[in-house]
């Protein structure tokens, strides 16, 4: 097929939570969207499901060359798939807990690694590009242990070290620290209890807000100079205007578990 004339974006672990709703986010805004995820739907309202296992590089590659062949082109990469477990969240220390957890470095940190592999070509072909990586104030404080703040940590620097490589391309990386989300599981939770959840929400935010943020990225002058950056989702709706359901802005909470680091301008190659 000929190359689309719309921007294509692809968004890793679209099947439901964050990437089902950054997903439907940037349809909203025009992006042909191809999301992956082991149990997706081959056609959400949103764009494209591909069922993809991001444990296998190969079925990544596969996909990529689908992409290829489909699109002829791809303007932006949102790595949001991890392998995240109930039993994240607890008070029990990390040996005392499942040792599966550590599977969010697999697919969390080393899948977004593979799947920019594949996206770099396509990316670098536009005069324009962009890899969106989802990741939280994990990064910097303690939070579920320390598989998952490896896994957080590694992506604010995969998004540094990647903005290096891809110097003088047009493409950008972008690390961006989520809030609380309001999923459907979340909602869930709440169940017979409107009240705790209006609250909830309050504090929250939705899964759709990332999206229409990654949109404001990709569209911005000065994107260039962000590349390699980790930033705060609610600091970035303030700078932009832009706000979530019922127009508001979800708090930074910066104050409370940590700033992203600043990443070292000293580059050691060789």
């Amino acid at each position: 097929m000929g190359e689309s004339t719309m921007p294509v974006a692809v968004v890793t672990g679209a099947s439901r939570g964050a990437g089902r709703g950054i997903a439907a986010a940037l349809a909203s805004h025009g992006w042909r969207v191809y999301g992956t995820g082991r149990g997706i739907d081959a056609a959400p309202d949103w764009g494209v499901g591909v069922q993809v296992d991001h444990r296998d590089d190969d079925a990544v590659g596969e996909f990529f060359d689908r992409l290829t062949r489909d699109e002829g082109r791809l303007d932006l990469l949102v790595n949001n798939a991890a392998a995240i477990s109930d039993d994240l969240v607890g008070p029990e220390p990390f040996w005392r807990r499942p040792r599966a957890l550590a599977a969010v470095l697999d697919v969390g940190l080393r899948s977004s690694y593979v799947a920019a592999w594949y996206a770099a070509p396509l990316l670098v072909e536009q005069d324009r590009g962009l890899i969106a990586f989802t990741s939280s104030p994990g990064s910097v404080c303690y939070m579920h242990g320390p598989a998952y703040g490896a896994q957080k940590a590694g992506t604010d620097k995969m998004a540094a070290d990647m903005a290096v490589d891809f110097g003088g391309t047009g493409v950008a990386t972008v690390s961006i620290w989520m809030g609380i989300l309001l999923t459907e599981r979340m909602r869930d939770a709440f169940d017979g209890a409107p009240d705790a959840l209006a609250s909830f929400a309050a504090h929250a935010e939705t899964p759709e807000f990332t999206g229409h943020l990654i949109d404001a990225l990709f569209c911005d002058p000065e994107l260039p100079a962000r590349s390699g950056r980790t930033v705060i989702a609610a600091e970035l709706a303030r700078e932009y205007g832009i706000t979530d359901d019922g127009g508001r802005v979800p708090p930074s909470h910066r104050d409370m578990l940590g700033a992203p680091r600043e990443p070292s301008t000293v580059v050691v190659r060789g």
